[in-house]
């Protein structure tokens, strides 16, 4: 049986053919437009995969979806895309069977099966890009919740007042993000902390200015370690997980982040949980779009084999 891949993303979509272990064997990527558009271009590009008569499709994408449905329902960074049927889009034209998981479920699956975390049963992976999203496996498989919304681990509030993130101020993606990065940036310049003409505006610059030993660029990113830090504790705390995989950010800049970030957690987490847990970069850096939509249906299928 033949694996089809599918990563949408607000900028890039990716098709990827596998085998049955999640061995990449072809790829495609290309920009993400229009949905019409870009569900054209996903036709042609699994087409161009020669996926057989009985693919099954992994699908990986921003939320909010329904799943169960296969409905991708308006996500922040797709606008348009209100409710697609991209699981019976893709089976109408190439038969099989398909499976829709948000993005950060799906690279949960992916570092457990193929990077970080292979090997634990209970791992928690933060994505900590554009946004904050924790993805969960439990006791050897994924926790989506009552309704697939498990892991919103930005939504929480860390402080009452702080940078804007997941719809609150303060919030965890507002500090733990590169989006709530970029607006704590605006929020200093606003508030004259930081001069006018500052160049360092997003998560990128800001994370090679501290390393290149910008004393202002740094506090920020300490701070945003810090607050990572206290984040992993709440999971610690909460979930007794034997690894925490962290991604996109933390991989460019742990060497800064790392240190107030493990100070954090070891005042705020419980000793004994901690002791058990391991907190770790991804290990699949820039491959982990077309991973993560393999994982999703390699999953499915030892599920439902």
């Amino acid at each position: 049986m033949t694996i089809i891949g599918i990563d949408i993303g607000g900028t890039k979509c990716a098709a990827v053919r596998a085998r049955d272990d999640g061995t990449i064997e072809d790829s495609r990527r290309f920009e993400t437009g229009r949905p019409d558009e870009t569900v054209e271009r996903l036709l042609a590009a699994v087409a161009g995969l020669d996926p057989g008569t009985n693919p099954t499709f992994g699908i990986a994408c921003g939320g909010p979806l329904d799943t169960a449905a296969g409905l991708i329902c308006s996500p922040p960074n797709l606008p348009g895309w209100d409710r697609l049927p991209i699981v019976k889009r893709l089976t109408d034209r190439f038969g099989g069977k398909g499976y829709l998981m948000n993005d950060a479920n799906a690279g949960a699956i992916a570092e457990w099966q193929f990077g970080a975390g292979i090997g634990s049963q209970s791992m928690v992976f933060l994505t900590f890009g554009t946004g904050l999203g924790a993805g969960i496996i439990c006791d050897g498989r994924m926790y989506e919740g009552a309704n697939g919304n498990s892991g919103e681990i930005g939504h929480v509030r860390l402080s009452d007042d702080g940078p804007f993130g997941h719809g609150k101020r303060g919030s965890a993606e507002g500090w733990c993000s590169g989006g709530g990065i970029a607006r704590r940036v605006s929020d200093l310049i606003a508030a004259g902390d930081l001069p006018p003409d500052w160049p360092h505006r997003d998560a990128r610059a800001v994370a090679t200015a501290a390393m290149a030993g910008d004393a202002r660029a740094l506090a920020i990113m300490h701070e945003t370690g810090r607050r990572l830090g206290r984040t992993i504790a709440l999971i610690v705390d909460i979930l007794n997980p034997e690894v925490v995989v962290v991604g996109s950010i933390y991989i460019r800049a742990r060497a800064i982040l790392e240190p107030p970030l493990l100070a954090e957690l070891k005042r705020e987490a419980l000793a004994e949980s901690l002791a058990v847990c391991r907190v770790v970069p991804a290990a699949l850096g820039e491959s982990l779009a077309e991973h993560q939509a393999v994982a999703v249906a390699v999953y499915h299928n030892r599920l439902n084999p």
